[in-house]
C-alpha cells in the first residue's frame, strides 16, 4: 500500500490528467512514482525527452491541483474511501497492463479486484424479461460451475443492475460478489434509485470503484471512460441484450482491443434489443453462448466445476503437493494473472527459460498446472 504522500501526489497527477495530458501515464510508468515525478518537475525532459509543453507546464504549475488533491484525500479519509495507486497490490493487475489505465482508482467495499476469475456483464438499459431471465439463469448456473467468479458491471439501469442483484443473491458468506464501476465520484450515486443495492454491494463482499474524484458529475463522456475499466479489469465480457448501436457494444469493442474474450447471447431475429448481439455474433465480434456451461467450457474453467463436485461429495483435496521455492513463485505469479506464456513467466519470476521449462514440466506432472493452446500455462485451482 502506498504511503500517504505518494497517494496525495498521485491524486494531484490524476487531477492534472483530467485534462487529457498526453504522456502522463508514460511518465508515471517510466518513473514509477508520483512523488519522484514531482521531485523532478523542473527537469522532466531529462526523464521523458519528448514530453509535451502542456504536460511540463501543468506539472510545474500544480499548486491549484495540489490544493484540490488535499481536499480529496481529506474527504476520502473521513468517509472511508480508499484511493488505490497503480503501485498498490490491490490495484487490478489486469487493468494495469492496459495502455490507457487510470493512474489511480477510488474504492469502497471488500471485493478482491484481482480475484482468480473476473467477468463483466453488459447490455441495454432497457432490459426485457427475456434478458432478465438470461442473466438470472446464467449467474445462478455460473456460480455452481465456477463459484469464485467476480461479476463486474456499471450499476446502470437494465442489464447492469439485474446482474449486480443476481450476483448478490448467489453470493455465499464471505465470498466476493460484484463490483460496480461508476462514471462519477464516490460522494454521490447515479442513478440514485440503485442506492440500496450499492450499499449492499459494499457491505456484502462487493465494492464500488471509480477513477473519478468526488464532485465529478456523471457526464456522458465519463460513461465511455468508465467502460474501459469494466473491460480492462475482466477476463471476459458478456453481452446480454443490445440495440444495434447500444452502449454495451463499446465495452465489447474495448474488450477486444485489450485481447479479452467477448461473448454474446443471441436473440430472436427482429427484436430491437437483440440486434446488437446478433450483429456482433454474425460479424465474429463475439462467441455465441446459450448457457453458463458454454461459457465455462470456452474459458476452460472446468477445473472449478470439478473442485465444486469434490467439495459437495465431502472429498478433501490438498490443492498442491509440497512445492519448492521456485515452484511457489510460479504459483504466486499464475495466481495473480493466470494463463501466461513462458516468456512472461520468465520475466516476472526472473528464472531463465531453460530452467523454467524444466520446472513447468515437473509442475504439470504433479497436476499443478496444465498447458493450453498457444503455449499458455494455466494454474489448476
Amino acid at each position: 500500500m502506498a504511503d500517504q504522500q505518494e497517494i496525495l501526489n498521485t491524486i494531484l497527477l490524476t487531477r492534472l490528467n483530467y485534462f487529457s495530458l498526453a504522456g502522463m501515464l508514460e511518465l508515471y510508468r517510466k518513473v514509477g512514482s508520483a512523488t519522484l515525478i514531482l521531485e523532478h518537475k523542473n527537469n522532466l525532459r531529462d526523464i521523458l525527452p519528448d514530453a509535451s509543453d502542456k504536460l511540463v507546464n501543468a506539472i510545474q504549475n500544480c499548486d491549484e491541483a495540489r490544493k484540490r488533491a488535499e481536499e480529496e484525500l481529506e474527504y476520502d479519509i473521513r468517509y472511508g474511501i480508499e484511493p488505490i495507486t497503480m503501485n498498490d497490490e490491490r490495484y487490478p493487475q489486469r487493468l494495469k497492463d492496459c495502455d490507457d489505465a487510470p493512474l489511480m482508482l477510488f474504492y469502497k467495499g471488500n471485493a478482491n479486484l484481482n480475484q482468480q476469475r473476473i467477468i463483466n456483464i453488459v447490455g441495454t438499459r432497457h432490459c426485457t424479461p427475456y434478458g432478465e431471465d438470461l442473466i438470472r439463469r446464467f449467474i445462478t448456473d455460473l456460480k455452481q460451475l465456477s463459484p469464485r467468479v467476480l461479476i463486474v458491471s456499471g450499476l446502470a439501469y437494465g442489464v447492469d443492475i439485474v446482474a449486480h442483484r443476481q450476483a448478490l443473491r448467489e453470493c455465499l458468506a464471505n465470498e466476493t460478489s460484484t463490483v460496480g464501476v461508476l462514471a462519477h465520484g464516490l460522494d454521490d450515486l447515479y442513478p440514485r434509485a440503485h442506492r440500496e443495492t450499492a450499499n449492499r454491494m459494499v457491505a456484502e463482499g462487493g465494492a464500488l470503484l471509480t477513477e473519478f474524484m468526488t464532485h465529478t458529475t456523471a457526464d456522458k463522456i465519463n460513461f465511455v471512460r468508465r467502460n474501459r475499466i469494466v473491460a480492462g479489469m475482466s477476463d471476459a465480457c458478456i453481452l446480454i441484450e443490445s440495440a444495434a448501436h447500444g452502449g454495451g457494444l463499446i465495452t465489447c469493442d474495448i474488450s477486444q482491443s485489450y485481447g479479452r474474450d467477448v461473448f454474446a447471447f443471441p436473440g430472436r431475429i427482429g427484436d430491437y434489443y437483440s440486434e446488437g448481439c446478433n450483429n456482433l455474433i454474425r460479424n465474429n465480434g463475439a462467441t455465441l453462448i446459450t448457457s453458463a456451461e458454454d461459457f465455462v467450457k470456452d474459458m476452460r474453467w472446468q477445473d472449478d466445476a470439478t473442485l465444486m463436485r469434490a467439495k459437495q461429495q465431502g472429498i478433501e483435496r490438498s490443492l498442491f503437493p509440497e512445492l519448492s521455492t521456485e515452484e511457489e513463485l510460479i504459483v504466486s505469479i499464475l495466481s495473480k494473472t493466470n494463463d501466461l506464456q513462458i516468456n512472461i513467466i520468465s520475466v516476472k519470476s526472473n528464472i531463465d527459460i531453460s530452467r523454467l521449462t524444466s520446472l513447468l514440466f515437473q509442475m504439470e506432472m504433479k497436476g499443478i498446472i496444465r498447458t493450453l493452446a498457444g503455449g499458455m500455462y494455466h494454474l489448476l485451482k
